[in-house]
């Protein structure tokens, strides 16, 4: 009997034991899960950072190419305002520079020919509603002919390249006239 007691106390010697190493089984499974899924989540987060990254520069770059002229699209302006005002205060009329005149015509419309490849578009609002973004107002003169704040002259066309702002057209911007106060007879 007494080997039947031995063998009995070993058998829960072994029971303990497996289910001791069972529960230290489980819980180094359940700590490696845990390991598993915060690696998991890691990694996720580094690869949209990289994605995100990735983006960044593919934008930057793409500003890069778009926006690469800008300043010296910006140093043009004022050859082709000079242009413009050449042919303003030149008679047309006028034989003596008639050949002349051509020339400017002709040089202006290839650096305008130019600029669109490159998409520089002028900005030209004569009559359109004031736009603070696109314009700077110069001035502002009473209209009865048009509706308040509208561009009644523009002084210097504005330019934008791909969308953006190079330079504000610079306008005469229209206001309401002002109420005739009705006149006292002071003699009646």
């Amino acid at each position: 009997m007494a080997d039947e007691q031995t063998v009995d106390t070993q058998n829960l010697d072994a029971d303990q034991s497996a289910q001791d190493s069972g529960s230290d089984l489980a819980t180094r499974v359940q700590v490696l899960e845990e390991q598993l899924a915060g690696a998991q989540d890691q990694a996720l987060r580094v690869a949209a950072d990289l994605q995100n990254v990735r983006r960044r520069a593919e934008q930057d770059v793409e500003k890069a190419h778009k926006f690469a002229l800008e300043k010296f699209a910006g140093d043009l302006l004022p050859i082709i305002d000079s242009l413009e005002r050449g042919l303003e205060l030149s008679s047309p009329d006028d034989e003596s520079i008639r050949p002349m005149r051509e020339g400017i015509e002709l040089t202006l419309r290839m650096f305008q020919d130019t600029l669109k490849r490159y998409q520089l578009e002028a900005i030209d609002p004569h009559g359109e509603p004031f736009n603070a973004v696109q314009h700077q107002a110069m001035a502002m003169q009473e209209s009865a002919d048009v509706e308040p704040n509208s561009v009644l002259k523009v002084f210097q066309k504005g330019y934008q390249l791909n969308g953006r702002l190079l330079r504000p057209a610079m306008v005469v911007v229209s206001k309401a006239p002002a109420p005739v106060s009705p006149s006292i007879d002071e003699q009646a």
